[in-house]
């Protein structure tokens, strides 16, 4: 029998339910919503998490299409989902947790007697840590971003190749192959020795249908590579990058972009340009460095300084 919170399924079962982690404001229990998909058979457990950030819904969709395609009958070793990590984000559409003003995937491995956040990745990590690969679904906010698989553990960590091996699998078309920051799950999951990767799923406001099936894809790819499933995927080859160049607002104005998401860019293109309301050209900005057009902002009203877009650099193939 395995347990989830409320979730608990015999070998060849599903069942969902809660993870208790913590009390809203008027003193009633909250709780996760999670799903164990128990296997016929023994093998490995995956792990899936999504809606770290709470307007990051692409993840979201993924797993509410993904569970119910998994026959526990089919399946050696057991699925666990978190379906929506950050509880009181989600409720309110925010990327941060408003209770503590926090991002959640800056907060593992937790606490289990800290802040709201610390007190949720204390949780889900505990959950996570019994898994022997994780999928901690993501996307790029609520701006444009092509679809990508993170490596967020640093290239030189003894969990690197795997790391690398698990995004190569997902199969999303790009890899970010670049050490993240600190209280990031897909950094520190690779130090318990658990291969973790940090799906970006687009980019978009609610959720994008193409997105979400790259993910569904995605999650099937790993199932059979790592034999929780019969087949045999072929994701083919990925474009990485190792770096990011971004780009701010020289000025304010309106944005106009000279390049589409997932170009290629040449040193010295003309990623966009800056006009006043009126149309009159106030700066031009090429690009540093040659790479790939990774990720730009949805709106076109820009202000001094502001962000506008990435290029993904330092790129090959893997």
């Amino acid at each position: 029998m395995r347990r989830l919170g409320s979730a608990s399924a015999a070998p060849g079962e599903v069942d969902t339910g809660r993870l208790v982690v913590g009390e809203t404001r008027d003193g009633a229990e909250f709780g996760l919503p999670v799903a164990v998909v128990n296997g016929d058979r023994a093998g490995k457990t995956l792990y899936i998490q999504a809606v770290s950030d709470g307007d990051e819904l692409n993840g979201l969709g993924v797993v509410s299409r993904v569970v119910p395609q998994i026959d526990p009958g089919d399946l050696a070793g057991e699925v666990l989902v978190v379906g929506i990590a950050n509880y009181h984000a989600y409720q309110v559409a925010e990327h941060r947790n408003p209770i503590d003003d926090t991002k959640l995937n800056r907060a593992y491995p937790g606490d289990p007697n800290g802040s709201s956040s610390e007190r949720i990745a204390s949780a889900t990590f505990e959950v996570a840590t019994e898994a022997d690969i994780i999928l901690d679904l993501h996307q790029g906010s609520t701006s444009q971003m092509i679809d990508e698989a993170r490596v967020r553990c640093g290239r030189h960590h003894r969990l690197h190749d795997e790391c690398l091996e698990l995004a190569r699998t997902f199969g999303a078309g790009h890899i970010l192959d670049q050490r993240g920051p600190e209280g990031q799950l897909a950094r520190v999951a690779p130090d318990e020795g658990i291969p973790t990767i940090d799906p970006e799923l687009g980019g978009t406001v609610g959720w994008d249908e193409e997105s979400i099936e790259t993910g569904v894809q995605g999650v099937f790819n790993v199932l059979e590579h790592y034999g929780f499933l019969d087949g045999d995927p072929t994701p083919g080859v990925q474009v990485r990058a190792r770096d990011f160049d971004r780009y701010g607002a020289p000025s304010g104005g309106l944005v106009r972009f000279h390049v589409d998401l997932g170009a290629g860019v040449t040193r010295g293109d003309v990623l966009f340009e800056i006009t006043d309301v009126f149309g009159s050209l106030k700066a031009r900005i090429t690009a540093d460095r040659d790479g790939v057009f990774w990720r730009a902002r949805r709106l076109p009203q820009v202000a001094t300084g502001e962000y506008v877009c990435s290029v993904g650099t330092e790129v090959d193939s893997v």
